[in-house]
């Protein structure tokens, strides 16, 4: 994560409750080493196991996404940074239409079916 995403992440991730003052260890990783490994996770689509050792241990990578998974905070991360994009590019916070397309829509109904059965279904009847 290059610094000026950090900047942008920071004030979006959960303050550790030690910092609250609700006791408890300090962290040992910090949340940007965090993010970095599973960033670095999806990008090339490896297994926990298989993070490089240059990031924190997996199983602890793994805790703590599971942890902010649990908790909602990885919905609430992924939606407050759309927000954040599209109100960069002048648009409302929340879409307010979507689009379906026929092509798609015709090709659902017909799934799984061969073509026989498929012409049979869209031949028309009198």
């Amino acid at each position: 994560m290059r610094d000026a995403e950090s900047v942008l992440v920071r004030p979006l991730l959960p303050v550790p409750g030690w910092m609250r003052g609700h006791g408890g260890q300090p962290e040992a990783f910090c949340h940007r080493a965090m993010l970095d490994a599973i960033g670095h996770l999806v990008d090339n689509g490896i297994k926990w196991r298989a993070l490089p050792a240059d990031f924190p241990p997996w199983d602890r990578v793994c805790a703590f996404f599971r942890r902010w998974r649990d908790h909602g905070l990885v919905r609430e991360f992924h939606d407050r940074l759309c927000g954040q994009v599209r109100e960069r590019a002048g648009r409302d916070v929340l879409p307010t239409a979507g689009v379906i397309d026929s092509q798609s829509v015709k090709a659902s109904l017909f799934a799984g079916r061969t073509r026989a059965e498929t012409v049979e279904a869209t031949r028309w009847r009198y």
